[in-house]
C-alpha cells in the first residue's frame, strides 16, 4: 500500500508521479500474477531471482482459470523499480502484495456475512464491548467500538504483520520476498510466545496441507490466488452497495445502509482534518 501523511487526494495534487505510480500498483495488484503461501521451508537467502519476470509470465499464463486473464501488464509494472528494490525485488513486492490483500478480503467479506446474521448482530446476554448496539450494519458495529478496542485490533495487525516480515528471524527461519523468498509465506508461529507459547501457526493450524502432493498444493496457490481476487471484487461491491450504489446483482440482496465514510475508520472517535474543515465552513456561512 501507499502511505501518506495526507489524503490520497491531496497528495495526487501536490505529486502526480504518486498518482501514476498508485494506479500501476492497483492494476498490479489486482491482475497480476502471484504464488500463495505453500508450508515448506523458505529457500536460502542465496537463491537468485534474476528470472522474477520469466517466472511472473509463466506463473500468470498458468493460472487461466477464474479471473485469471494470464500475463496482463499493460502499464509496464513488472519493469518498475519500486523503492529501489530492483525489478526482481519489485516483483517479489508485487506477488506477495496481492496474495496478502486477496487474503484480507478473503476475510473481510466472510467477516462482513457474518456480521449480517442474527447470531452477531442481534442481542447478546452479555454485551461483547462497550457500547454495543444491535441490529446494526457491520461498519456501525466497528463505528459502536471504543478507541481503545479499535487500538488494541491494530495493535495485533501490526504485530501479525512485523512477524509476517521476518522480524527477530535469521535466514534459516525466513528469507524476505524481495530477496528470494517465497512470495505468500508466512513463518510458523506455533510454539513462539515469551509468556504462552501459542498451539497453533495462523496459516495451516492442523497442518493438513503437509500431507499433500506437490501438484495439489500448486494448485491450491492458483485457487488462492483466483478467490482472492473475487474477494477483493465482491468486498468493494459490497461497501458499494451500502453506500446506496448500484451494482448488480449485489443491489437485490437485503445488504444493510451506511451513512458513514468507510475510508475513515476512526472517525466515530476522532478526525484530524475532518473536524477543522467543519470549522472552517461553519465560520464562513456566519
Amino acid at each position: 500500500s501507499i502511505h501518506c501523511g495526507l489524503t490520497y487526494e491531496t497528495c495526487v495534487s501536490h505529486q502526480p508521479h504518486v498518482k501514476m505510480k498508485f494506479t500501476a500498483l492497483v492494476l498490479a495488484l489486482t491482475f497480476g500474477s502471484a504464488a500463495a503461501f505453500a508450508p515448506v521451508a523458505p529457500a536460502k537467502a542465496s537463491v537468485k531471482v534474476a528470472a522474477a519476470k520469466d517466472d511472473l509470465i509463466a506463473l500468470a499464463e498458468a493460472n487461466t482459470d477464474a479471473l485469471s486473464p494470464g500475463f496482463w501488464d499493460p502499464l509496464g509494472v513488472a519493469e518498475i523499480d519500486f523503492w529501489g528494490l530492483g525489478q526482481d525485488g519489485t516483483i517479489g513486492y508485487l506477488r506477495h502484495a496481492e496474495i496478502k490483500h486477496g487474503r484480507v478480503a478473503m476475510a473481510a467479506f466472510l467477516g462482513y456475512c457474518a456480521q449480517c446474521t442474527d447470531l452477531v448482530k442481534g442481542e447478546h446476554s452479555i454485551a461483547p464491548y462497550k457500547g454495543f448496539v444491535a441490529d446494526v450494519s457491520p461498519q456501525e458495529q466497528w463505528d459502536n467500538i471504543p478507541l481503545w478496542g479499535k487500538l488494541q485490533i491494530f495493535t495485533l495487525i501490526g504485530m501479525l504483520e512485523s512477524y509476517g516480515e521476518g522480524a527477530g528471524m535469521d535466514e534459516s527461519e525466513y528469507v524476505h520476498y524481495t530477496k528470494g523468498g517465497l512470495p505468500g509465506f508466512y513463518p510458523s508461529i506455533k510454539g513462539k510466545g515469551a509468556v504462552t507459547p501459542l498451539p497453533l501457526d495462523l496459516f495451516d493450524p492442523f497442518g493438513i496441507l503437509k500431507t499433500q502432493s506437490p501438484e495439489e498444493k500448486e494448485r491450491g496457490r492458483r485457487v488462492e490466488i483466483n478467490n482472492g481476487r473475487g474477494a477483493m471484487l465482491g468486498i468493494l461491491a459490497i461497501l458499494s452497495v451500502s453506500k446506496g450504489l448500484v451494482v448488480p446483482p449485489l443491489d437485490l440482496l437485503p445488504i444493510p445502509k451506511y451513512d458513514g465514510d468507510v475510508m475513515v475508520p476512526f472517525s466515530n472517535d476522532f478526525s484530524f482534518f475532518g473536524h477543522t474543515f467543519n470549522r472552517v465552513i461553519d465560520w464562513g456561512s456566519r
